[in-house]
């Protein structure tokens, strides 16, 4: 589920501490490498994403995880950074950032990461991410002993204290994440959509109840449950020709996909999304509403009374 452009990074020095020149030089490091966040919503997404496995348990909500499993994301995140952005070992953290040492740190709550003793004087990399929110942050934080509450858990582990978090150096602070679509449907249309024993009608399904929408691979993959989920999407046997005798269109990340969907005012599918619609052929009832040219015909998104009639095949160019 790749995400979309990030929110303005923060500013790259402490408001209210001295300066820290280690600290100044992990930021611009990352930063210079990923400007709007991109590559890190990026990462993050796929960690979620890993853990919950859709395509071979159909789980989408991280009420769904066994607690062993949710502890297992700091982890993921921890190496899928690394691979984003190929940071080296370091000699007693995790990586090794602009020459620096540094450790990286998931919580599922904000502020609430845990740094054991070896971390102590180090810097923490401090991530966190809402599946439900569709948010999360990123930033820089040196583990000093007066920014850590006085009491640790067993492994004699703390977290940050107030004036550990005030000191924390965002890089990125609640930017977008891109969406788990699944987690924005009612309870009623996600029981349809699980309803169903065939992966194909659930993909059908879900293009119905979920039009307007982008829809990720991942969530096909969720859904469908098979190997072959985007076979699921395609023309040939797949839920664009299933759905095409009812008018519905599902939009990809096709140029000419991109300008039909701008045309009728629908979400505009990135890599690997889709955006299912129901169109009606343009009449004198539909007044000047956004329309597109198909099949030597003008279509609109069809209203709620607007009859079932089959729309022509999209070009996949």
């Amino acid at each position: 589920m790749d995400g979309e452009a990030m929110s303005t990074q923060a500013a790259l020095w402490p408001v209210d501490e001295p300066g820290d020149p280690e600290l100044d030089a992990v930021a611009q490091q990352i930063l210079v490498a990923d400007p709007h966040g991109r590559r890190t919503a990026g990462a993050i997404r796929r960690s979620i994403d890993m853990l919950l496995d859709g395509q071979h348990t159909g789980r989408f909500r991280w009420d769904q995880l066994y607690k062993t499993e949710k502890a297992h994301l700091c982890t993921l995140i921890e190496i899928n950074m690394q691979r984003e952005f190929g940071f080296a070992d370091g000699l007693s953290m995790d990586y090794s950032i602009a020459g620096t040492d540094v450790d990286c740190k998931y919580s599922q709550t904000l502020g609430g990461w845990m740094v054991p003793p070896e971390a102590l004087g180090h810097l923490l990399l401090v991530v966190w991410a809402s599946d439900e929110e569709s948010r999360w942050s990123a930033g820089l934080v040196r583990a000093l002993p007066e920014r850590l509450n006085n009491g640790g858990n067993r492994d004699a582990k703390k977290t940050l204290n107030a004036a550990g978090r005030a000191a924390v150096r965002w890089l990125f602070h609640r930017a977008p994440l891109q969406e788990n679509m699944l987690l924005r449907l009612s309870e009623a249309d996600i029981k349809a959509i699980f309803s169903h024993r065939s992966g194909q009608r659930r993909v059908d399904d879900l293009f119905v109840r979920a039009q307007g929408r982008r829809i990720s691979r991942t969530v096909v993959a969720t859904v469908a449950m098979q190997e072959d989920y985007m076979k699921r999407v395609r023309y040939n046997g797949g839920s664009r020709s299933r759905l095409q005798p009812r008018g519905i269109v599902i939009l990809g990340h096709y140029s000419s996909h991109g300008r039909i969907a701008e045309a009728l005012g629908l979400p505009v599918p990135g890599p690997g999304e889709s955006v299912s619609a129901r169109l009606a052929a343009a009449g004198p009832r539909h007044g000047d509403a956004p329309r597109v040219e198909l099949g030597g015909q003008e279509w609109v998104v069809a209203r709620p009374d607007d009859p079932e009639e089959a729309v022509p095949k999209l070009p996949e160019i």
